[in-house]
């Protein structure tokens, strides 16, 4: 996995050392992620056109906004998410992917905390449970 540290190693180093928020972006393959201390970048897409991707493409990423305290996962699962037509198979899916993804991202970063889908985001889950 590649690692963007925006806009500098030392800007996200310093925030990881602070506990300070962090923006994290890993895209859906885990061939990139992208980091960034909160007041960096503000929010996920601006943090992509910082980093000269096309925002637009917000929906190839998993999205976190982690601490030393945990991780908020924006669960936004893509209607087109790896071609799986039924809607709750495809959230199944996409919950399974992203917890890897966004473990995987997170300990590559040193940050050994809990991954947690934020109320507002649950809509999704509270399907699969159904």
């Amino acid at each position: 996995m590649q690692i963007i540290k925006y806009p500098s190693d030392k800007s996200v180093g310093d925030a990881i050392h602070s506990g300070d928020p962090l923006l994290v972006l890993i895209s859906f393959d885990e061939s990139e992620m992208i980091v960034s201390h909160i007041d960096e970048a503000i929010e996920h897409h601006i943090l992509l056109a910082r980093c000269g991707k096309d925002s637009r493409d917000i929906d190839k990423y998993f999205r976190v906004v982690v601490d030393d305290t945990g991780a908020d996962w924006t669960f936004v699962c893509p209607s087109d998410y790896k071609g799986i037509l039924d809607k709750t198979r495809r959230i199944s899916v996409f919950y399974k992917d992203g917890f890897s993804a966004i473990a995987k991202g997170l300990q590559a970063l040193g940050l050994y905390v809990g991954i947690n889908i934020p109320r507002r985001y649950q809509r999704h889950i509270k399907e699969l449970m159904n």
